[in-house]
């Protein structure tokens, strides 16, 4: 069974409430997912910014809605109670949903505030009130939507990459690795003459003041070729005796017997998906277009003034 849909955890809360006791939000995770016999591995699964598991970020926006419709309450910090509109909700033997929740103003006046009237389509579309928003959570919906940005900007990158000259490219991999922090110091980095280098295309430092060295290679291939066993052996044969690890760098990708063989002699692979990963992770070639501010609890902040 999929983990289910945060609409669809309704009735689970408020059947695990019903005993009419107060129960931690801790406490809900484990039996709520006994409930749709959820795997070791959905169960475990994280959101895209890896900060929660997805079944306690929809238990917690379910308990959100829940509340603000009035069929449960919050006594304290993190802890819940049914109330008697959640009781009569049991007991109407109703399916309990967005529209089920639509007909309490307190959580339409919720749903209301929470989307931009700015855009009435995009409004009606996107309010938890209507059903369509229960594919997913905002937290959801934010990462996969960042997700579905990042890839099309990897897409946008890799283009530009295939744009510059192979020397260029040599050029341009050294400085990556620059701003990832390899060879930090003036000089650190060193593209090699672009005839007779040996099939090495460059030579940077791992460490600051020079004691390990990393031997690049950097083949500027269009995307559908696939770079082979016999390229990282030559590779590895210019390297030899040198005292020094390898990366070999593609705009392409890199078939199995590579990959294979790469690790078995300890060479680094980074393929043209990797690539353009590593530039959007640093901030290489991109620029911060806007920043959304995600903000939660200072629970510490709270804690310290329940002694008071």
């Amino acid at each position: 069974m999929s983990i289910p849909k945060y609409d669809d955890l309704y009735e689970a809360i408020l059947t695990f409430l019903s005993d009419g006791n107060e129960h931690s939000s801790n406490e809900m995770t484990g039996p709520i997912a006994d409930v749709f016999n959820l795997t070791p591995e959905e169960r475990s699964e994280q959101l895209p910014s890896q900060r929660q598991t997805t079944i306690a970020n929809r238990i917690g926006w379910a308990r959100t809605y829940l509340k603000k419709a009035g069929l449960i309450s919050s006594p304290r910090r993190g802890v819940f109670v049914i109330t008697d509109l959640g009781t009569a909700a049991l007991a109407s033997g109703a399916k309990i949903d967005n529209s089920y929740l639509n007909q309490f103003d307190s959580f339409k006046l919720f749903s209301d505030r929470s989307f931009d009237h700015s855009d009435k389509t995009q409004t009606h579309s996107a309010s938890p009130s209507t059903g369509s928003a229960s594919e997913s959570t905002p937290d959801e919906t934010l990462g996969k939507a960042l997700q579905l940005i990042n890839k099309q900007l990897a897409d946008d990158l890799l283009d530009e990459i295939m744009k510059l000259s192979d020397k260029a490219f040599e050029r341009f991999v050294l400085d990556l690795m620059n701003a990832m922090g390899y060879g930090a110091v003036d000089g650190a980095a060193e593209q090699t003459p672009y005839s007779g280098d040996e099939g090495i295309d460059g030579i940077i430092m791992e460490d600051k003041l020079g004691f390990n060295l990393i031997y690049v290679q950097a083949k500027h291939y269009s995307p559908d070729h696939s770079v082979g066993r016999p390229e990282i052996q030559a590779f590895v044969g210019a390297i030899a005796g040198r005292n020094g690890k390898g990366l070999f760098v593609t705009t392409s990708k890199f078939s199995k017997p590579a990959c294979d063989y790469a690790n078995h002699q300890h060479i680094v692979l980074i393929d043209g998906e990797k690539l353009t990963q590593l530039m959007i992770e640093h901030g290489f070639g991109v620029s911060t277009r806007k920043v959304y501010k995600v903000q939660s609890i200072d629970t510490d902040l709270f804690n310290s003034y329940c002694d008071i």
